[in-house]
């Protein structure tokens, strides 16, 4: 979906740990809707492992699912984080927090869930509501039970569509 620039949203990740917001300035959107906003992107800083990738925000769900691409075009792994997303009208402004565990798919099917941990940390700390811990592990749940019942691909088969997997 082509969008003229005064009607294309800013996209912001907040991160809790490290406690920083980043304006998503580079990502270009691909689709938007009220369920899902479509991305390619390129690394924000140079990386051996991995070039560019795509990501489809899931609004409702509560997480995003990314494709971390290298430069020959091999998938390497699928990325999901957890997110608790906010929108501003008044900015025409994404807000996505990151609820740090994040989950990761291997092309050979090997699943690992990472910084469980740090869900911990942020409430000891109070970088996050307890709200927002329960909302966490609740989303970590529904997304694990997806990628284990074999449901992934039917989530990230959009990011394998020509539109998006057009040359970075």
């Amino acid at each position: 979906m082509s969008l003229p620039d005064s009607t294309i949203p800013a996209l912001y990740r907040r991160r809790f740990i490290p406690d920083e917001l980043v304006r998503l300035k580079d990502d270009e959107i691909i689709f938007i809707n009220n369920e899902l906003i479509l991305t390619r992107w390129k690394t924000l800083k140079p990386r051996k492992d991995f070039t560019h990738g795509r990501s489809c925000y899931y609004l409702n769900e509560g997480f995003k699912i990314s494709h971390f691409i290298d430069k020959d075009e091999n998938l390497l792994y699928t990325y999901c984080d957890l997110i608790e997303t906010h929108y501003n009208s008044q900015e025409n402004a994404y807000y996505f927090n990151d609820l740090l565990a994040d989950v990761v798919v291997y092309p050979d099917g090997f699943v690992k869930v990472l910084d469980i941990a740090e869900i911990s940390d942020a409430l000891e700390n109070d970088l996050i509501t307890l709200e927002m811990a329960k909302n966490a592990l609740r989303v970590l749940d529904k997304l694990l039970e997806l990628i284990y019942s074999g449901k992934l691909s039917e989530l990230s088969h959009i990011l394998e569509s020509e539109a998006i997997r057009t040359k970075q």
